[in-house]
């Protein structure tokens, strides 16, 4: 199993996300290289970032299981203000340049949200977008990121991810990250998760599948909301998340839970440990407050 869950590159940068990882006794993370609200970044520290490569070594943790995550000011979809869309196009480059300072393969991004554009504008925007940032010689993968339909959010369904795929001209550089939370909210019934990877290896092909966000939701099928929810604790289950995190055709995949901290007190060590055992923790908050 690989599995972890989001960390906070605080003052250590990468080093800290390493050993907040190991103290949840994972083997996988996520993290921003910033507040994802804005645009904020302070330099690459290169002996933290070595430091942290050694440590992940030292617990067998490939850097395939570290993925970073886009900030949300990223917009692509939306061309209204062409200086805006420039800055998110030129914000992402930066941001694949970090990610390969620090070694990190994956970047998942948030494909956009149309505000005022029709929505075939914007998908060919996010298409324009990405072939921007894009080229041949690009080392860090973009994994465009499943959503709820909130608002106007773009990448709902599997056809619009296959529209922004297939309008990238360097398609081997993007990949797709599934976040369950937004599955449920887009529509799709996870408790027949399997149908939904049929589906998705006929149109697009589950290789491109290269990380998964494994979250419970608040909200019921359909909702469009995204409201995450601790594991077991939403309208998804305990029992189809482990059968998602336990799927053999995503056995190689990182999952990642997004879930809430609980009364400021990160649940991922005991959410975790849940998971591996197959076991739903009915005393999720007694655990992680005592």
């Amino acid at each position: 199993m690989i599995i972890g869950s989001h960390v906070n590159y605080g003052s250590e940068s990468l080093l800290g996300c390493v050993k907040q990882t190991l103290s949840y006794n994972a083997n996988a993370f996520m993290f921003y290289t910033g507040a994802p609200q804005n645009s904020i970044r302070k330099k690459i520290d290169e002996e933290n970032t070595k430091k942290a490569q050694e440590l992940l070594k030292e617990n067998n943790i490939p850097m395939t299981n570290v993925i970073c995550h886009a900030p949300y000011i990223i917009n692509l979809a939306n061309k209204a203000k062409p200086e805006a869309w420039d800055f998110a196009v030129n914000f992402l480059k930066e941001e694949l340049h970090r990610c390969e300072l620090l070694g990190v393969s994956y970047i998942v991004l948030h494909p956009g949200s149309c505000v005022k554009e029709e929505r075939e504008t914007a998908l060919k925007n996010i298409c324009d977008g990405l072939n921007e940032v894009v080229d041949n010689d690009t080392k860090v993968m973009i994994l465009l990121e499943t959503m709820a339909g909130k608002g106007t959010e773009c990448g709902i369904n599997i056809s619009e991810l296959k529209q922004i795929l297939n309008g990238v001209i360097f398609k081997n550089k993007l990949g797709v990250c599934l976040d369950t939370c937004h599955l449920n909210d887009s529509g799709i019934d996870i408790s027949s998760f399997d149908n939904y990877l049929d589906e998705f290896d006929r149109e697009i092909g589950l290789d491109k599948v290269k990380c998964v966000h494994l979250n419970d939701s608040l909200n019921p099928i359909g909702s469009h909301k995204d409201r995450h929810a601790n594991i077991g604790y939403g309208t998804i289950g305990f029992e189809s998340l482990i059968n998602v995190a336990y799927n053999p055709r995503l056995k190689d995949v990182p999952k990642i839970l997004e879930t809430p901290y609980i009364e400021d007190h990160a649940p991922y060590y005991y959410e975790i440990k849940s998971i591996l055992e197959k076991k739903f923790n009915d005393h999720l908050k007694e655990d992680v407050l005592k």
